[in-house]
């Protein structure tokens, strides 16, 4: 009997072991996955105002980071190949912004029509810039503002080793 009760506290005890690893495990990974997910998420309670800006690519090889447009948060993708900041219809209008003049936009999934329009504020990291030229976009799904070149034509642009630095126009 004393055997049985012996066998039972060491299958017991293996068993805690493999889900307390499991746990931390998952733990561990969840924030590893986040990191390589979102590795810039730190990138707004860290930039003082004027400093340059270190983005690093996520796991698809993108510059993603958090900003602001008009003072609320939005998720950026940086893109050089987009004229404008373009802005999902849905978010514009959260966002409260007005659509100007209509226009013609040639995107990745073809040609499609928009408005113009005109950003009070944008913000990445301390970088701020003010009256930025953006695009409202029906066509975009999603959150994701593409920070296009009406805002990186402010900054000075490097990238090496997976990473890109941005300085604001008074450096």
């Amino acid at each position: 009997m004393s055997n049985r009760r012996l066998r039972r506290s060491g299958l017991g005890m293996m068993l805690l072991f493999w889900v307390l690893l499991m746990v931390v495990g998952t733990w561990w990974l969840q924030g590893g996955l986040e990191e390589m997910v979102r590795p810039n998420a730190h990138l707004v309670n860290t930039s003082p105002d004027d400093e340059p800006v270190t983005l690093r690519r996520n796991r698809a090889g993108h510059f993603v980071a958090p900003g602001y447009i008009n003072g609320e948060p939005v998720r950026f993708l940086l893109d050089t190949g987009a004229t404008y900041v373009a802005i999902p219809t849905p978010l514009a209008e959260t966002l409260g912004l007005k659509p100007g003049r209509s226009a013609w936009f040639n995107t990745a999934n073809g040609r499609v029509k928009g408005s113009l329009t005109e950003v009070e504020e944008i913000a990445l990291g301390g970088i701020r810039l003010r009256n930025v030229k953006g695009s409202i976009s029906p066509g975009m799904e999603g959150d994701t503002v593409l920070l296009g070149m009406s805002f990186l034509n402010h900054l000075t642009i490097e990238i090496r080793d997976g990473e890109m630095l941005l300085r604001p126009p008074s450096q």
